[in-house]
């Protein structure tokens, strides 16, 4: 596993959009995260097509993996950050040459939603460490939230931990930038599937947006079975989670990654709370959690801190994460080892 070069102060963040653009009235929450970000001491290249969109993408998926890789060629860029997801990354997979990429230095790619499509490849098919975490427009209010923050701090760190937050909740209007970032109005509890009141588990970290992952399975661009294979003595804690998906949805993607062999060495699982969740009748989360896992027989904790219901934790694909929960909080430690 490869980590990249620490983003230092006075470093460039290079902005893309390799899923959808920025267009009309959030080009002010563009200017202001990127004003956020250079007040920290960091420089921003943003490429052409960040403010356009047209069909849900950006550009062309040609024009796209261009400016992406304008980016991940410059020596001068030490981190990729897109402005959100989207839709379709996906079409833009086909164009890169992830032996290419392999040779060259590697840089931080960090991202949720859509970017997952991009980051959980660039991870398995490069050995190279990518972060689940904040993008760009999460840093558009009146200051970056400090778990946002915690972006830069690990790429910056060989070694962090992160705690389960105290409450969740949901973005401030989009509309005004002078607002904090989130109304984090509800406590946050995470749940163990199995009903323990304490659990502990450590692995290598994968994972991300199952809405996209889904779409990857059975493709060139998702060798899970290679990298199990690979780390398989580290084990494995998967970090997923969803938005748009029910609980069908769910189990049906959980399902065929099982079936698929993705959860052999599994030591454990984080499940994120799910946006833009629906039961399926009287088919529940927790029901597709269990169906899932039952034959597994490992931790699982969900309602964590991951993925669209913000605040989210900064995971890091690649590195070795060890999880320790008691009683509804948990914390979240990562270590850089190859």
């Amino acid at each position: 596993m490869r980590y990249p070069r620490q983003p230092e102060k006075g470093k460039t963040i290079g902005i893309c959009a390799p899923s959808s653009g920025v267009t009309g009235k959030f080009h002010n929450r563009l200017d202001k995260a990127i004003q956020n970000i250079e007040a920290l001491g960091y420089k921003c290249l943003e490429t052409a097509s960040v403010r356009k969109n047209i069909r849900c993408v950006s550009a062309s998926n040609t024009i796209r993996f261009e400016e992406f890789m304008s980016l991940y060629e410059n020596p001068d860029v030490a981190v990729i950050l897109p402005p959100w997801g989207g839709e379709f990354l996906m079409d833009m997979l086909p164009l890169i040459d992830f032996e290419h990429i392999s040779q060259l230095p590697p840089k931080w790619i960090c991202g949720y939603s859509d970017m997952t499509t991009l980051c959980f490849a660039i991870t398995l098919c490069c050995d190279i460490a990518t972060v689940h975490g904040s993008n760009l427009m999460n840093m558009g209010y009146k200051s970056i939230h400090p778990n946002d923050l915690f972006a830069f701090t690990i790429m910056n760190q060989q070694s962090t931990l992160q705690h389960s937050a105290a409450n969740y909740g949901t973005f401030s209007s989009w509309g005004d930038i002078e607002r904090d970032t989130y109304v984090l109005d509800k406590p946050s509890t995470w749940v163990s599937l199995q009903g323990d009141r304490e659990a502990s588990f450590k692995g290598r970290i994968i994972g991300g947006c199952m809405d996209v992952i889904c779409k990857l399975i059975g493709t060139k661009f998702a060798p899970v079975d290679e990298f199990i294979e690979k780390y398989k003595e580290d084990g494995f804690i998967w970090t997923l989670e969803s938005c748009e998906m029910n609980a069908a949805d769910i189990f049906r993607t959980l399902w065929q990654m099982r079936e698929c062999g993705w959860f052999r060495h599994c030591s454990g699982v984080l499940y994120g709370r799910p946006d833009g969740y629906a039961d399926t009748r009287d088919f529940t989360l927790v029901d597709a959690l269990r169906q899932t896992f039952c034959e597994i027989n490992v931790p699982v904790l969900y309602n964590a801190d991951i993925g669209h219901i913000p605040p989210q934790l900064q995971l890091v694909n690649g590195a070795l994460g060890k999880v320790e929960y008691n009683n509804g909080k948990a914390s979240v430690f990562q270590e850089f080892r190859l």
